[in-house]
């Protein structure tokens, strides 16, 4: 039975008639741009998140470039981030003309290390980006620690992390800034780009409002130049459709990595990780051996609501995360790596200084070992067994001497 990796049609479907009405609606009305659908729907995500503001804009990659030229970013600035992620974190640092600043991550959460992240601190840091990623939070209290420490700001990069939260908090209100895809593969997904920026903060989102719309403030008059960011009504009029949805489909994903997690635990070279490895290296390696470890299960922390944007698992032993994809595809089960380079090993940062691209080895060791599996909230019980069935399969082949 073929498994794709995502399929959004299964979720946007069933709601066709509510997004005709609301098409309809945006068409009647002729208001495309800033229409009256785009606040309604930047308030009910503010509601939904309980912050402040919450600013709409034309994808979380602008979403995270607005930020940064809020806060007035540029050359010379460096802005500390975790190398284990999708390239608009980084993308977006040198687009602005700042230099991103690599650190490397635990493999546990596959967040930054906020220890490692003090160590590549200098005068030149002004800001540090923790990203959500595969939608858990980063360690936020560390990061905060770290951001009083030294006087930094604080962008979260919750592009796969809406509604995700860290100790009660939503991820993306914890810091100076908070930034969100609606990319239509995201939780929360669009028809089309989509972004949005939220901040408890006035005057920091009274200036990212004016980014978003030229840096001008009234209409036609500039004092800084900004950029055309804006969400399109019509976007906005959709996405209101799909945020009534919202819960149910975290729901789904958390009950998805909860079964993938009780069935493919009790498989023989199956292991779940272990926070008490989270930071050492040596250590982790060492645990993996002895528990002759073949597949590494995901874990949600306990003080985290983790929205499972992936379910991505890694598989130990060099050559083997390849083989396993290509098994999986073999036969119909979608997969993909999440990522296969780090950014400290992109060509384009090539010309960084070393020290911002250096000791990066556990995010290294990922981008060999990562894998993720189908997790959508559609998922039916026996698409997920199909899965676990030919995990499984593979599983007994590598046992075999």
């Amino acid at each position: 039975m073929p498994v794709p990796l995502l399929d959004v049609n299964a979720q946007n479907h069933p709601l066709a008639p509510k997004l005709r009405e609301a098409f309809e609606r945006v068409l009647a009305s002729g208001q495309f741009i800033m229409g009256p659908d785009v606040l309604a729907f930047e308030q009910e995500c503010a509601a939904m998140l309980d912050v402040k503001h919450a600013i709409s804009c034309s994808s979380g990659t602008d979403a995270l470039v607005m930020a940064l030229m809020a806060l007035g970013l540029g050359p010379g600035d460096e802005v500390i981030l975790p190398t284990f992620t999708f390239f608009a974190t980084a993308g977006s640092v040198a687009r602005i003309g700042a230099t991103p600043v690599f650190v490397d991550v635990c493999p546990i959460c596959f967040n930054i290390d906020a220890e490692k992240a003090d160590a590549k601190i200098t005068p030149r840091t002004k800001a540090i980006m923790p990203v959500h990623l595969f939608g858990q939070s980063a360690d936020m209290d560390a990061i905060e620690t770290l951001a009083q420490k030294h006087q930094l700001w604080i962008i979260e990069d919750c592009a796969q992390a809406i509604g995700a939260r860290y100790k009660g908090k939503a991820c993306g209100t914890i810091g100076h800034y908070g930034a969100y895809s609606f990319f239509p593969s995201k939780n929360l997904g669009g028809f089309g780009d989509g972004g949005l920026l939220v901040t408890n903060d006035d005057t920091l989102a009274e200036k990212a409002r004016m980014m978003r719309n030229h840096g001008m403030q009234p209409k036609y008059f500039h004092s800084v130049v900004g950029g055309n960011f804006r969400m399109d009504t019509l976007q906005a009029a959709l996405l209101r459709v799909k945020l009534e949805e919202y819960d149910q489909y975290t729901v789904g994903r958390q009950r998805n990595a909860a079964y993938y997690t009780e069935k493919l635990s009790a498989l023989p070279g199956v292991v779940v990780s272990d926070p008490a490895h989270c930071q050492c290296a040596e250590r982790q390696r060492e645990w993996l051996a002895e528990n002759q470890a073949k597949l590494v299960l995901p874990i949600p922390y306990a003080h985290n609501d983790h929205i499972w944007n992936q379910y991505t698992i890694r598989v130990i032993g060099e050559g083997r995360r390849d083989a396993l994809k290509q098994h999986l595809q073999d036969r119909g089960i979608g997969c993909e790596v999440y990522y296969p380079l780090t950014m400290d090993q992109q060509a384009c940062f090539a010309h960084l200084p070393e020290t911002s691209r250096n000791n990066c080895e556990i995010a290294h060791r990922l981008a060999t070992e990562v894998l993720s599996i189908p997790i959508y909230a559609e998922l039916t019980k026996e698409q997920l067994d199909e899965v676990i069935d030919v995990l499984g399969t593979w599983l007994s082949v590598c046992s075999q001497p």
